[in-house]
């Protein structure tokens, strides 16, 4: 389900709007666009599932990928029973020093690619002295890169391919 904003009359595409990370709604208008409360989208902002924009006052502000994003969330909950628990397992196993392209050394500094590490996505540990230590979590490609469902799949099966060869 997409839920179209008035930014679809300044894109023009419903292919825009689903690249639109500017921040729009408030959290109570967000809550109304996906039909939860409030306190479950700071649930789930808690568990690392979403990171919304913060406004200098702390206010939170939703995106229309955003919105996208806690549609594929409330669809792995809701059809495909899939627990909070394990969808952070499933964003903590994508491999996000490959897709950064890490070093050894940030590798090596890097809580999320600890191999203990499954509990949680990568956005959510404090990074020090490596790559991530400098990079806003909202803009990361890892954390953009999988609001939609599919792609999380789609990447794994990429990344095996290459690591067997397979083409």
């Amino acid at each position: 389900m997409i839920f179209i904003s008035i930014n679809y009359l300044k894109c023009g595409t419903l292919e825009a709007i689903k690249k639109n990370d500017t921040p729009l709604y408030a959290i109570s208008v967000a809550a109304r666009l996906l039909n939860i409360s409030v306190h479950t989208l700071r649930m789930y902002e808690k568990e690392g599932l979403i990171v919304p924009f913060r406004k200098k006052t702390s206010h939170r502000l939703y995106s229309d990928s955003d919105i996208e994003r806690l549609n594929c969330i409330r669809s792995a909950i809701n059809e495909s029973k899939i627990s909070i628990s394990g969808i952070k397992t499933l964003y903590a196993m994508i491999p996000c020093w490959e897709i950064t392209n890490c070093s050894d050394m940030d590798r090596a500094n890097c809580p999320a690619y600890d191999k203990s590490a499954h509990s949680q996505p990568c956005w959510m540990f404090a990074h020090e002295n490596n790559i991530c230590a400098v990079s806003e979590c909202r803009k990361c490609k890892v954390y953009n890169g999988y609001a939609v469902c599919q792609s999380i799949k789609e990447t794994i099966i990429d990344l095996t391919k290459r690591k067997t060869g397979d083409t």
